[in-house]
C-alpha cells in the first residue's frame, strides 16, 4: 500500500470507531485515547488527520450527514412517481439510520448532548430540506413548498429520534409506512 492508501485506511478506521463511540447507546463517549485504542492506532495517527477531539467529533458527524444525504439523493433519483420517491427516500434513510442505529444516533441524537455539535444537527437540515423541497412537485407556491419541506424534515427528524431512543415504540414496517404517508400526503395541497 502507498502512504496515501495507508493514511486513508487509518482515517476510515477512525471514522468507523467515531460512529461507534459517538453513536453509543448510553451517549457519546469520545476521547482521543478511547478512539485510538478502539482503532488500534497510536495518537500520532489520530493527530495526522485531526487537530483535536472537537474537530474529530465534528468530522464524524459531517461524515454521517453526508452519507445520509447521498443515500437519499441516490435513492430518489432512480424513481419517478411521488410515492416511489417517498418510499425510496424513507427506505434509504431507514437503512442508514435505523438498521445501523449508531449512525442514527450520531446524526440525530449526538447533537443534543455533545456540546461541540451544538447546532450541527440543525445545520445539516437545509440539505435535507432541499431534497424534500425538490420532490414537492404538486405544491406550486415556493413559500408554501419551503414551509412544508422544513416542517417535514423537523417532523421526520423528531420521529427518527423517538424511534432510536425508544420513545416511539412501533414495529419497523409501521414506522416506515407512517413516514412515507407523511411525505406523500404533504405533496398534495
Amino acid at each position: 500500500m502507498s502512504i496515501e492508501e495507508r493514511r486513508a485506511a487509518r482515517r476510515a478506521a477512525l471514522f468507523d470507531v467515531g460512529v461507534t463511540l459517538l453513536g453509543a447507546v448510553d451517549g457519546p463517549a469520545v476521547n482521543v485515547r478511547a478512539v485510538c485504542k478502539a482503532a488500534g492506532l497510536t495518537e500520532r495517527y489520530f493527530y495526522e488527520s485531526f487537530t483535536d477531539r472537537d474537530q474529530y467529533v465534528i468530522a464524524v458527524h459531517s461524515f454521517v450527514a453526508e452519507q445520509a444525504q447521498s443515500a437519499i439523493a441516490s435513492a430518489v433519483e432512480r424513481e419517478s412517481t411521488p410515492v416511489a420517491v417517498a418510499e425510496a427516500a424513507v427506505d434509504a434513510f431507514v437503512k442508514l439510520m435505523v438498521d445501523d442505529p449508531a449512525m442514527g444516533r450520531v446524526l440525530l441524537i449526538a447533537p443534543l448532548s455533545e456540546p461541540v455539535l451544538g447546532g450541527r444537527g440543525i445545520g445539516s437540515m437545509p440539505a435535507f430540506v432541499q431534497l424534500i423541497y425538490g420532490q414537492l412537485t404538486e405544491i406550486v407556491d415556493p413559500v408554501d413548498k419551503q414551509l412544508v419541506a422544513v416542517g417535514l424534515v423537523g417532523a421526520l427528524f423528531t420521529l427518527f429520534i423517538g424511534y432510536l431512543d425508544g420513545s416511539v415504540d412501533v414495529d419497523r414496517s409501521r414506522f416506515v409506512d407512517h413516514c412515507v404517508k407523511l411525505l406523500t400526503r404533504a405533496n398534495h395541497p
